[in-house]
């Protein structure tokens, strides 16, 4: 059997940030304001400012204004939940973005439900989670979106297919396995309490690997021919899925890096100008 096709997000990434790009500058051409991103980073956690600082580098490509916020890692949930409100209410911002972590310390719900949904671009809110589930106009989950751009771009088509999200976090498991429900595929999650991963994994037609656990899912556990899209992400840039063995065994397979990474970013930057075009009225 030939080795799986790979899915290559970050070309595909490269053209929605292109198309966003062209957006933000007819955009800002026509209101006069740039669309613009805040970022809300709670103490220095290296990862965590690398993402950042990545993320801005990605805005300022993309004709985006970028607001970076950096509040100190002691900040209470009470401080960053006002922050977040102001930023809410201010018209100049657009988009807003929590980074993770932010301390165990900090609500993490509370302080997502700040942030106002019509501003809420990495979809993280009730509201965001209940318009993607139920398929009304709002912001989807950024990495579960990016996803399904790419089984698109690969003429995937889920309806009538067996799903397996392996993962189940509010920000990327369930949402990811919502979408796939949207497009009609039978959904299965799967998680630590799951009996017998394997044989679960080993009936579907797309696995979408989301659990943070190195090389978990390995060649044998995949049906032949399957669709695997790893959403891991581990130190040594290793991703849920054990690479060398389900390539081997796999129709389609996204890389690690290069695959959703790449698609989470371009989501978050076309959704931040789709929000400030509703914002401006365009």
């Amino acid at each position: 059997m030939s080795q799986a096709r790979l899915m290559d997000g970050t070309s595909l990434a490269r053209r929605i940030v292109d198309d966003t790009a062209k957006r933000a500058a007819d955009l800002t051409h026509r209101t006069g304001t740039a669309p613009c991103l805040a970022t809300v980073l709670v103490g220095e956690d290296p990862a965590s400012v690398t993402y950042v600082r990545m993320k801005r580098n990605r805005c300022r490509k993309a004709g985006i204004e970028s607001r970076q916020v950096e509040l100190p890692a002691a900040t209470t949930t009470e401080e960053l939940v006002d922050t977040l409100r102001s930023l809410s209410s201010d018209p100049g911002v657009h988009g807003i973005l929590l980074q993770h972590p932010m301390g165990e310390h900090i609500d993490e719900r509370a302080a997502f439900e700040a942030i106002a949904p019509e501003k809420d671009v990495d979809g993280v809110t009730f509201a965001s989670f209940a318009t993607m589930s139920f398929g009304l106009p709002g912001f989807v989950s950024c990495t579960p979106g990016g996803i399904m751009r790419l089984l698109d771009e690969y003429d995937v088509e889920p309806s009538g297919k067996r799903a397996v999200v392996v993962g189940r976090s509010a920000i990327l498991g369930k949402p990811a396995g919502m979408l796939l429900l949207a497009r009609d595929a039978t959904v299965t999650y799967c998680h630590s309490r799951t009996r017998d991963l394997s044989s679960v994994v080993r009936e579907a037609d797309i696995v979408v690997a989301a659990v943070g656990r190195p090389r978990l899912i390995r060649g044998e556990d995949l049906k032949p021919g399957a669709v695997v899209i790893d959403a891991g992400y581990n130190p040594g840039n290793v991703g849920d899925v054990d690479f060398d063995s389900a390539v081997e065994r796999a129709g389609l397979i996204t890389p690690v890096p290069g695959g959703v990474g790449p698609m989470t970013i371009a989501t978050l930057l076309e959704q931040t100008v789709e929000a400030a075009a509703r914002q401006l009225g365009v």
